[in-house]
């Protein structure tokens, strides 16, 4: 499965931001991590593709919404009150399965290039 993300740029702090992930298949879940310049990347969110509720981590709760467009293959995250520490490069992943702990990177098979969000103060 590959993945290609996009949707990335420049926002003002405060602002919102859609990124959107185009899968070219199914798997059993997809997530967003990001990646700040000189910190480890982090858990964003991860949604099945059919069913069930999102899972979203405390650096995005209540700013972020996960959705899937089953035809088109595509996961989008939208982000609101963006603030500088969002600052970082957003990355798609799927997982071909439940892995138990979908928060893990190590849950996830396939990974898209990042797309990069800044967000000015």
């Amino acid at each position: 499965v590959q993945l290609q993300a996009s949707g990335g740029g420049l926002v003002q702090a405060g602002g919102s931001l859609t990124l959107a992930c185009a899968a070219s298949g199914y798997t059993y879940a997809v997530a967003w991590f990001r990646q700040a310049p000189g910190k480890e990347r982090e858990f964003v969110v991860t949604k099945t593709w059919f069913f069930g509720e999102p899972y979203i981590g405390d650096s995005m709760k209540g700013r972020s919404t996960i959705s899937t467009d089953n035809a088109k293959h595509t996961v989008y995250l939208r982000m609101n009150s963006l603030k500088p520490e969002d600052m970082a490069v957003y990355y798609c992943a799927a997982s071909s399965g439940d892995r138990g702990r979908m928060q893990a990177e190590t849950s996830y098979d396939y990974w898209g290039q990042g797309t990069k969000v800044t967000v000015s103060s």
